[in-house]
């Protein structure tokens, strides 16, 4: 079974259910949009939910550009602001310092496209929770695709419905309250080896 998903950066626990459940597809010939997973993901931080950003660039000749042209804007400190945000809200984590090295060898390399910073964030989650990841690739753009299951709407950031998700021990949970489907780092770095289970008994959230 395939499922059509959008490359997200460091994206949604939703999402990692989906891709958990089998083989993938990522959308490349959508165009952009803003609030959405594509440059953006929510940590669990001090004061609750906070918000990490990748900055773009947008031209002024196009009025839409397609992901997999957008270009990130490296004139902003961006992945120093998200290295310190993840230090800041999981060093205390119990499994912080256990996949620290991986996910910080996604800020070793340098990116010029959003596309390849998110699929690299995805390779390393998926080596990180033991899933396979070998995704094939959208040639065209289709708004009711055939063959597969459409999950491209989990991309969306602003209209996401809240999802049922167990809870889990999170680091700030006595001051704020459990928080669901944020970012898959969030669970990694709170559940560890148990991550890949949470996922997969979640699977009924969209299964019909």
């Amino acid at each position: 079974m395939t499922f059509l998903l959008q490359p997200a950066f460091f994206g949604p626990i939703i999402q990692y259910v989906v891709m958990a459940s089998g083989e993938i597809a990522y959308e490349k010939q959508d165009n952009f949009q803003k609030q959405t997973y594509r440059n953006r993901c929510y940590i669990y931080g001090a004061n609750g939910k906070q918000l990490l950003t990748v900055p773009i660039r947008h031209t002024k000749s196009e009025r839409r550009q397609k992901t997999k042209d957008l270009r990130i804007d490296n004139s902003f400190s961006w992945k120093k602001i998200v290295i310190k945000s993840l230090e800041s809200s999981y060093r205390s984590s119990p499994f912080f310092e256990f996949y620290e090295d991986d996910i910080m060898e996604v800020f070793d390399q340098n990116y010029d496209y959003l596309l390849d910073l998110n699929l690299k964030t995805a390779q390393v989650i998926s080596d990180c929770l033991q899933l396979d990841h070998d995704p094939k690739f959208t040639e065209e753009y289709e708004v009711n695709p055939e063959g597969v299951n459409d999950f491209r709407h989990l991309i969306d950031a602003k209209h996401q419905p809240v999802y049922p998700f167990r809870a889990y021990t999170q680091v700030f949970e006595k001051k704020h309250g459990f928080i669901g489907n944020l970012s898959i780092l969030d669970l990694l770095f709170n559940e560890g080896t148990n991550a890949l289970d949470y996922l997969m008994a979640h699977r009924q959230l969209f299964e019909k």
